[in-house]
């Protein structure tokens, strides 16, 4: 750290130069094929960078009033919100930020669609086009049987089309381009005849642009496509792939104890601090570390926490683990930090960010009453 300063364990610590890598290919798809790209901030609200992401995106995405209110005060831009329903006493506030409305049902539409249309919004329908591309599971699959994310064609109705400005679907979850494809072709056949006389087309989120293995042609070719062939602006509104590994999450080892295997108890919580990892479930990437029994010495990470499921995988290490020793799970930025909680009177980490010179600076500590103040 800079100075020598000694950062409290666990924290997260945002990398400005891997952001700045992962916005130039961002930037490069927009001006290749005037695209837009929004930042979904589901993914990632660290508001102190927005003013770095503005150079490069386009605006925001919001799934909630607060975002809403995020991105309209500190981004800037275009600000889209989506809600698989919207609620009447929060709709005048939006209308204060928001420019474009994504509904999720017609019943939603014919509710508030004049209302926005007056107000001089741009207002879109999510749809369904039925095709699943992911092999994970369910919960994250808005295609999955019974999701009640979008608008199936057998449910669409034409009457409405005056209302729309534009469609909007998301199928996706950290895929590749060639699931868009799939997904884009699917929407197509579904939908395709409504675009001639809209705006826009959003094609939501999941897009790995960014992974080193990306197949960004053809992702040019399918945006090229729709903007050629109907005259719509195209919207991407990925939340991954603006911060892939751009962020770290540091902690430490509290204790070593063993039960039939060995266990290292950390400060960093799997139930607190990367919920994701339960809920996934995944094993994150662990930096210095192999696979189980792939080195010398394999542990159990588990959390601080009384809840026995807190545990983070099993890793191993050519040195054994002991008191005191940090350990560095990567990719930590997405997902990660919005879902922190205080489970157990656990204090949040500490938000750490280093610039593009390697200078590290804190850009958040966040204290008991942070954890008081929300329960009464």
């Amino acid at each position: 750290m800079s100075g020598g300063m000694e950062i409290r364990t666990p924290y997260f610590l945002v990398d400005e130069n891997r952001l700045r890598h992962n916005l130039e290919i961002l930037k490069s798809v927009s001006l290749r094929t005037g695209c837009k790209i929004l930042l979904a901030q589901k993914a990632f609200s660290m508001f102190s960078v927005y003013p770095l992401l503005r150079g490069y995106l386009a605006g925001t995405t919001a799934s909630g009033i607060y975002e809403a209110r995020l991105g309209f005060e500190e981004f800037g831009g275009e600000t889209h919100v989506f809600s698989p329903a919207y609620r009447e006493d929060e709709m005048e506030e939006l209308l204060q930020y928001a420019d474009h409305f994504v509904f999720n049902s017609l019943s939603q539409l014919e509710k508030y669609g004049m209302r926005i249309k007056a107000a001089g919004k741009s207002v879109g329908l999510r749809v369904n086009p039925e095709c699943s591309t992911q092999e994970g599971h369910a919960i994250y699959d808005p295609c999955a049987p019974g999701s009640r994310l979008g608008t199936k064609r057998d449910d669409f109705d034409e009457r409405y089309l005056p209302l729309l400005d534009g469609l909007h679907f998301h199928t996706l979850c950290e895929q590749n381009s060639d699931a868009l494809e799939v997904t884009a072709r699917a929407f197509e056949e579904k939908f395709g005849k409504y675009l001639s006389g809209m705006k826009w087309v959003n094609f939501g989120g999941g897009h790995h642009i960014t992974r080193e293995d990306y197949d960004i042609e053809t992702l040019v070719r399918v945006i090229c496509h729709f903007h050629d062939t109907y005259g719509v602006q195209v919207y991407l509104e990925p939340g991954e792939a603006v911060v892939l590994n751009a962020g770290e999450l540091v902690t430490r080892v509290l204790d070593v104890v063993e039960n039939q295997i060995r266990i290292a108890i950390l400060d960093a919580s799997a139930a607190c601090h990367m919920p994701d990892v339960l809920e996934m479930p995944y094993r994150p990437p662990l930096k210095n570390s192999g696979a189980p029994n792939e080195k010398a010495y394999t542990y159990r990470l588990a959390g601080p926490t009384c809840l026995a499921g807190d545990v983070i995988g099993d890793y191993s290490f050519d040195e054994p683990l002991v008191e005191g020793s940090n350990l560095v799970f990567e990719d930590m930025a997405l997902y990660t930090m919005v879902k922190t909680n205080t489970f157990n009177g656990m204090p949040l980490p500490s938000i750490v960010y280093r610039d593009g010179s390697g200078c590290c600076r804190v850009i958040r500590r966040f204290s008991y009453e942070d954890f008081k103040e929300r329960l009464s």
